[in-house]
């Protein structure tokens, strides 16, 4: 059986995009692998937040993940600043790390570019992500495109650590989901769906009511065209509702375009939308149950106990290698 890990930022509500993208795929991997899904806050705070914020946001992406369909009969479900090896990890593989790999990752030049001041843990923000994954000997790591220079970083880091100290750590490999792996913006179709956007009619939130998500679906850009086809370079807008559409209905692409032959975007669109509000009803609906519950807690502390356990004997190996601590520890 392969370990899967994946972590989530609790930067903000959830978009359709991540759901469609990442946590809809978690429930399928949990069924065959070992399965590890982190609240990532430590990631979170490369940039200020308010703390009230951090953590309703904190607890919200938790009761998220559980109403998306993950089972904690099935996978473990943690917060990571509960689990200190992850920060312990991620200073012994800044150590390994070089300034040049790190400051050429896309994500860091984009943040930086034009700023005065930038923080260090925005740098550094890849070897903790490393952590994060080669604690739990991951196997598979389910990532967006965005994310794979990051995930190429963290094999990177396993062979050099693996190779200077000892063979400590397994080399993860990447997995893209072949459709939905990037949902675009409703607005801009061109770029990626994101919960940060000022925009908020470019988004779908997990937690739209009914009359919002119809709203904003039905004001998605397309094009002046009325065909409906998968075209990502000419039709941006139209992919993207073919994308959203199949993934939220189970129907594949060459399903759709065949029944919307000579359709209108207006049809269309409503039925996107009932097809989106039809997929989040029940997750809401789960999520409100969870949201103040006691078995919420009950749940993260138990993924904070084994995770943490997991976690140790990885961190005690990787210390033990590089000579740390006045003797040997026993893991």
């Amino acid at each position: 059986m392969a370990t899967v890990f994946s972590g989530i930022q609790p930067s903000g509500t959830l978009t359709l995009g991540n759901y469609l993208g990442a946590m809809q795929h978690f429930v399928d991997l949990q069924e065959e692998h070992e399965s590890y899904f982190c609240v990532v806050d430590q990631h979170a705070i490369t940039v200020q937040q308010d703390k009230t914020s951090l953590r309703k946001n904190i607890r919200s992406l938790s009761a998220l993940y559980l109403a998306a369909g993950i089972d904690p009969k099935k996978s473990t479900l943690f917060i990571q600043s509960e689990v200190p090896a992850h920060s312990q990890l991620a200073w012994m593989l800044q150590c390994v790390s070089y300034i040049g790999e790190l400051e050429r990752m896309t994500q860091f030049k984009d943040k930086s570019t034009g700023k005065n001041a930038v923080s260090s843990g925005l740098l550094t923000y890849p070897p903790l992500m490393a952590a994060d994954i080669l604690l739990y000997q991951t196997d598979i790591v389910p990532v967006g495109e965005d994310q794979k220079q990051h995930l190429e970083l963290t094999r990177t880091l396993a062979e050099r650590f693996n190779t200077q100290y000892n063979d400590i750590f397994t080399v993860p490999e990447v997995q893209v989901p072949p459709v939905g792996a990037r949902i675009m913006s409703l607005q801009e179709p061109t770029k990626k769906m994101s919960k940060s956007d000022e925009n908020s009619k470019a988004y779908v939130s997990m937690l739209d009511d009914e009359k919002t998500i119809t709203k904003k679906l039905k004001s998605a850009v397309t094009d002046s065209d009325q065909t409906i086809v998968f075209d990502r370079e000419n039709k941006p807008g139209v992919a993207n509702l073919l994308s959203i559409y199949a993934l939220a209905s189970g129907r594949t692409i060459q399903e759709l375009e065949k029944d919307y032959a000579g359709s209108g975007y207006g049809t269309f669109k409503t039925d996107v939308a009932q097809s989106v509000v039809e997929l989040l009803s029940p997750i809401q609906t789960r999520y409100y149950d969870l949201i103040e519950s006691k078995e919420l807690d009950d749940i993260l502390d138990a993924g904070a106990e084994h995770a943490n356990r997991q976690a140790n004997k990885s961190l005690i190996k990787a210390e033990r290698a590089m000579g740390l601590g006045r003797r040997q520890r026993k893991s």
